[in-house]
């Protein structure tokens, strides 16, 4: 009998308790993000103000030099190639099966791709090779080999066309997004080891507006003596144009020696794009920098990220065409941006630019991890794990977001920028509620 007197009471002690350490964990999320983080591997952790969703005003970067705290941006396009299961081959399809990107066919005749042959992107050459579940984080792909997204060029034996007007089988996806005006765009990749094709990662308007990172299989010597491997870091601009499209002789043309062999494992290559300066990068490492102040001429119009992966034959560029098929493959795209749309730029300034506190409602970017990017690297745990914001429902506050990509259901919207976390007061109300129903039942 007194055990069933004594019951309220326990009820009553558990429950303060579990409302005091609810409340302590909401606290926490209102701690300074720079003491926060500190202890906090999550990057989109930081809830800085309760009654406010996490990154609702944006993504940044630390600046690439000292001339300003950090850029923000608004936008995020996050693909997971690796547990990619589902990739449609037209524009044309509900939106609850887009993945963000598109992958496209076109052919493109000799004269015009400035080569002794032309192009022809094929969708049969983009593929999807992912992990066997979602759960994985490394091993080899659902077809072997590599996981992750395969783009083949094909070899000079398969060509399409009649001869003297044949075009090199080849692949690309474009992203859904065109609205992306500055950013920072990062793609983690396994190049191929077949000499004769270019692999490139771009964001494009038009042939004169193109920030461009390409890699040439001819041009690896990394077994040689100076073991290393070249990459182009290309800014098209009317200079180039003038040029007969050519920016090798442009103030904006470099080539950079990477630090690693790029087709012996996955690595990540990047590039910040700013109204200051244009950035590129591998595996976090700064390659090169350019003064966005070359003649007025830098790229400042909302363009589409793009992945392509072929060869003309021509000599002095891509080489080839390979003598056997060749594949590029990709285990993720994370592209950072601020879009120019003229909707999503309203929404932003609604619920942040009023705030004077908005700066400390972002989450930054991770930094390029030291593991966690190639899923073939043994001795490690989920070697191919990388930080999303996509799966965390917390972090992807009125972003664009592609459920055929991750695995969710399809919905009719996401979730609000005015959704409100409870506030500890309103925890504590409805705990003393719950403890004085426990005494009077």
């Amino acid at each position: 009998m007194q055990l069933f007197f004594l019951l309220p009471s326990v009820l009553l002690g558990w429950t303060i308790m579990f409302g005091l350490a609810y409340a302590a964990l909401v606290r926490a999320r209102s701690m300074p993000c720079a003491l926060r983080l500190a202890t906090l591997a999550d990057p989109c952790a930081c809830v800085p103000e309760i009654g406010h969703p996490r990154c609702e005003c944006g993504y940044t970067i630390n600046a690439t030099d000292g001339s300003s705290p950090y850029a923000l941006f608004t936008d995020f396009l996050e693909t997971d190639f690796m547990h990619l299961y589902k990739l449609p081959d037209s524009i044309d399809i509900p939106a609850s099966e887009a993945v963000g990107w598109a992958v496209q066919a076109y052919n493109i005749t000799p004269s015009a791709a400035r080569g002794p042959y032309g192009k022809a992107a094929e969708i049969d050459n983009v593929v999807l090779n992912p992990l066997p579940s979602r759960k994985a984080w490394g091993g080899e792909g659902q077809l072997g080999g590599a996981p992750g997204l395969q783009v083949w060029v094909r070899s000079q034996q398969d060509l399409l066309g009649p001869v003297g007007d044949q075009m090199t089988r080849s692949g690309e996806i474009d992203s859904l997004r065109r609205d992306m005006r500055y950013g920072s765009f990062r793609v983690s990749m396994k190049m191929s080891n077949v000499s004769g094709t270019c692999a490139a990662f771009f964001w494009y308007r038009n042939d004169s507006q193109e920030i461009d990172m390409e890699y040439l299989s001819r041009q690896n010597i990394y077994e040689n003596s100076n073991g290393s491997s070249p990459i182009n870091l290309v800014v098209q601009s009317p200079a180039s144009a003038d040029a007969n499209y050519n920016a090798i002789n442009t103030s904006t043309f470099r080539v950079e020696n990477l630090p690693f062999k790029p087709s012996a494992g996955y690595h990540e290559y990047r590039f910040d794009w700013t109204p200051e300066r244009i950035v590129f990068f591998a595996d976090g490492q700064r390659l090169q920098e350019f003064e966005n102040t070359f003649d007025g001429d830098a790229p400042d119009a909302p363009g589409t990220l793009m992945l392509n992966h072929w060869s003309t034959g021509n000599e002095g560029w891509s080489g080839g065409p390979p003598a056997q098929d060749a594949v590029l493959t990709l285990s993720y795209v994370k592209a950072y941006f601020n879009s120019s749309n003229a909707t999503r730029e309203n929404e932003w300034r609604n619920a942040c630019a009023r705030d004077r506190n908005w700066t400390g409602r972002t989450c930054p970017i991770p930094d390029f991890p030291a593991q966690g990017i190639d899923p073939q690297r043994t001795g490690l745990e989920d070697p191919g794990k990388s930080y999303f914001f996509m799966y965390d429902d917390y972090c992807n506050v009125n972003q664009t977001m592609y459920p055929a990509a991750t695995g969710g259901e399809p919905s009719s919207g996401g979730p609000s920028l005015t959704s409100h976390s409870p506030t500890t007061w309103s925890l504590l109300g409805w705990t003393a509620m719950f403890s004085l129903f426990l005494l009077g039942g």
